[in-house]
């Protein structure tokens, strides 16, 4: 009895181990369709560091569909956008030292990918902060929300 007990104990741990291990990155695709998979990223809090990865799902090059991930706080994502198509491809539509940007992929095309990887530190509980691709036109479209988990 004993060591059948033994045996299911360390079962249930190595299957339940899993659930409290914190998943401190995401994977998320933008498309030729201009969408995201993805409408919402949610961060554990344990997480130092959270890795998004990008990847483009199509075909499309990147200076007619391209799609870059970029990290900004909700109230400053259309100024942050503006400033982007200014600043134009060669600078991944990133105003250059733009402190409104938490973070940022480069802008990628069909079949690529980038990853970025976000200090949550710089991240505050209950403040808004919204994800988009910050190519020309894009932004309006290519959104979610991103948030530190409760």
């Amino acid at each position: 009895m004993s060591s059948r007990f033994i045996v299911a104990a360390a079962l249930l741990a190595a299957v339940s181990t899993p659930l409290y291990a914190a998943d401190c990155s995401v994977q998320i695709e933008g498309n030729d369709a201009m969408q995201f998979n993805k409408t919402a990223i949610e961060v554990p809090k344990s997480c130092k560091s959270f890795t998004v990865q990008l990847k483009h799902a199509g075909k499309m090059p990147k200076a007619a569909m391209g799609h870059n991930w970029v990290l900004a706080k909700t109230a400053d994502v259309q100024a942050v956008a503006n400033d982007g198509i200014a600043a134009g491809l060669d600078k991944q539509y990133i105003k250059p030292g733009d402190t409104r940007v938490i973070a940022h992929t480069k802008v990628v095309g069909g079949g690529e990918s980038d990853s970025v990887a976000v200090d949550v530190s710089k991240l505050k509980a209950g403040e808004g902060y919204t994800f988009f691709c910050s190519f020309p036109g894009h932004s309006g479209v290519m959104k979610g929300s991103f948030a530190l988990a409760k």
